[in-house]
C-alpha cells in the first residue's frame, strides 16, 4: 500500500476526527451506555490473547495455498466457541458459523491468512525463521502485510460475539481465507484454476446460509492507531498480469538484417505502452498504472534471439476503463510488433481481481458504525492504487472494505516501514481496534 501520499490528506482529517472525538467522549460520560460498557469488557478480556495469536502466526508465516498451521489454529479456536466450522474450503480456508438465539439476517466477516516471500528484517523477538514452497524453491516467508494480524482480530472477533449469542438478532460467518496475496506454488502440477476469495465463493461460501452483507479490513503502519479510513466507491484498484511474447527470427548479431530482432521491437513495444495511460484514456474520470516489471530474452551477446517475454501490471478504478485499457493494450502491442516485422500476442492473468468498490448505501451506514465505535476517528481516504481480492465477495453480495491504523511507536507516517517491505510491522494496540471495529459493523447491521 502506499505511504505517503496519504499523510498530508490524513492529518488534517483526524484533526478534525480529535475534535469529534473529544466531544462524544464528553456526551459518553454524561450519559454511559451500559452495552457500550459490557462490550468494551468483553473485548479487553481477548486483548492478551489476540497479541498472543498474532505473535504466534507471525512467528509462523505460510505462504498461499499453504496456510496447514494457521487453518488448524482457527479452526481448532471456532470449534472451541461451539461454531459450526467447515475447513478445506477454497484451498484452506476455514469458515466458521454462530447463529443467533433470536432471528435474523446474515453477516459475513472476512480475514486473510497467508503471508509473502519475504525475508523478515524487524528484529522482533517473535520474527519469523520460516522457509515456504515459491517458484519452485524454498524461500524466506514473512507476515509482511499485516495477515496476522488480521486472523487474530476475527478470531477475537468471534470469541466476543459467541459470547453474546443470546442476544443476538441473526447469524455471522466468519470466514478465514487463504491465498490473499496470489496464486498458490503449483509444486510441479498445473496452476489452479481460481483462488483465495474467488475460489471460495465458487465453494459457495456466501450461501448456506445465504450472506446478506460482508465485511473486512486491512491493516495499514501509516495511519495513527485508533483511527481507520474508508471512502464509499472505489477504494482499491483492479489488478490485471499483462503477458506479452514478442517473436522475430533468430540470427547472427553481426548480420541483424538477416532476421528479425525481438529486442529493438520489445523496447518500441514498452515505450509505446507508456502512452495508452497518459494520452489514451481519460484520467480525469479515473486513474490508471501500466507497468512492466519484468523483460527476458536472448543469452549471448551476438545472438539475435528468437523471443522476448515481457510481464506487467494493470491497475485502474473502472471497470470499463479497465477493459477498454486491455483492448488498447493488446492493440498496440501486436500493431508495434508488426511495424517491426515480428509477431506478438498478449494474454491477461493468471492475476485478475476487479476493483475494491464500496457500495454508498452500505458505505453510509457502515461509517456511522465506524464513527461510534472509534470515537469519531474516521478518515476519508485517498484512492488506494493496490488491490484487494475482498472485491470476488464484493462481486456477489454488498460488501465494505475499510482500513486500521496501525502506526508503530516511535515512527511517522513517512518513516515507517510499508506493507510488502521486510521492515514491516505494526501497532499491536491496533488489534483491539480492529475486533471493536468489526463486531460494531456485524451488530448494527444485524440490528437494521
Amino acid at each position: 500500500m502506499p505511504r505517503t501520499p496519504w499523510t498530508p490528506r490524513i492529518t488534517a482529517a483526524l484533526a478534525l476526527a480529535a475534535l469529534c472525538g473529544g466531544a462524544q467522549a464528553q456526551q459518553a460520560q454524561q450519559a454511559p451506555d451500559p452495552e457500550a460498557a459490557a462490550l468494551a469488557a468483553r473485548i479487553a478480556a481477548v486483548q492478551p490473547r489476540l497479541v498472543a495469536w498474532r505473535r504466534d502466526i507471525h512467528a509462523h508465516p505460510e505462504l498461499s495455498g499453504q496456510e496447514v498451521r494457521t487453518a488448524q489454529l482457527v479452526a481448532e479456536h471456532l470449534r472451541a466457541l461451539g461454531l459450526e466450522v467447515k475447513t478445506g474450503v477454497g484451498g484452506h480456508g476455514v469458515v466458521g458459523v454462530l447463529r443467533g438465539a433470536l432471528p435474523g439476517k446474515v453477516v459475513a466477516l472476512r480475514a486473510d491468512m497467508d503471508a509473502l516471500p519475504i525475508a523478515e528484517n524487524t528484529g522482533l523477538p517473535f520474527a519469523s525463521r520460516e522457509k515456504g514452497r515459491h517458484g519452485g524453491e524454498m524461500v524466506p516467508v514473512a507476515h509482511a502485510c499485516g495477515h496476522d494480524g488480521h486472523t487474530a482480530i476475527l478470531m477475537g472477533v468471534a470469541e466476543v460475539l459467541a459470547g453474546m449469542r443470546a442476544q443476538l438478532p441473526g447469524t455471522v460467518k466468519f470466514i478465514f481465507q487463504p491465498a490473499e496475496e496470489g496464486i498458490p506454488d503449483p509444486g510441479g502440477h498445473a496452476a489452479p484454476a481460481s483462488w483465495g476469495a474467488r475460489a471460495m465463493v465458487e465453494q459457495g461460501v456466501l450461501d448456506g446460509p445465504k450472506v446478506d452483507a460482508i465485511f473486512g479490513l486491512h491493516i495499514a503502519p501509516n495511519l495513527p492507531v485508533g483511527a481507520v479510513g474508508w471512502r464509499s466507491g472505489p477504494l482499491m484498484a483492479s489488478a490485471d498480469s499483462v503477458r506479452i511474447t514478442v517473436k522475430g527470427a533468430q540470427a547472427h548479431g553481426a548480420m541483424p538484417w538477416t532476421g528479425v530482432d525481438p529486442i529493438p521491437v520489445s523496447a518500441q513495444i514498452v515505450t509505446a505502452l507508456q502512452t495508452i495511460v497518459s494520452r489514451q484514456l481519460d484520467i480525469t474520470r479515473e486513474p490508471a498504472v501500466l507497468t512492466i516489471g519484468s523483460i527476458h530474452g536472448g543469452n549471448r551477446e551476438n545472438v539475435i534471439p528468437e523471443s522476448v517475454e515481457m510481464q506487467g501490471s494493470l491497475r485502474a478504478f473502472d471497470e470499463e476503463m479497465r477493459a477498454d485499457a486491455k483492448r488498447r493494450i493488446t492493440r498496440t502491442v501486436e500493431s508495434v510488433a508488426a511495424a517491426g516485422g515480428a509477431q506478438a500476442s498478449v494474454s491477461f492473468g493468471p492475476t485478475n481481481y476487479a476493483v475494491t468498490a464500496n457500495p454508498a448505501p452500505l458505505s453510509e451506514s457502515a461509517a456511522q458504525s465506524l464513527r461510534r465505535a472509534t470515537g469519531g476517528k474516521v478518515v476519508t481516504l485517498p484512492k488506494i492504487s493496490a488491490s484487494e481480492d475482498f472485491s470476488e465477495f464484493q462481486r456477489v453480495v454488498p460488501g465494505f472494505f475499510f482500513i486500521l491504523g496501525a502506526l508503530p511507536e516511535g515512527k511517522t507516517p513517512a518513516t515507517v516501514s510499508p506493507n510488502h517491505a521486510p521492515g514491516f510491522d505494526f501497532n499491536e494496540q491496533a488489534l483491539p481496534v480492529g475486533v471493536r471495529t468489526l463486531v460494531t459493523l456485524a451488530l448494527d447491521h444485524l440490528a437494521r
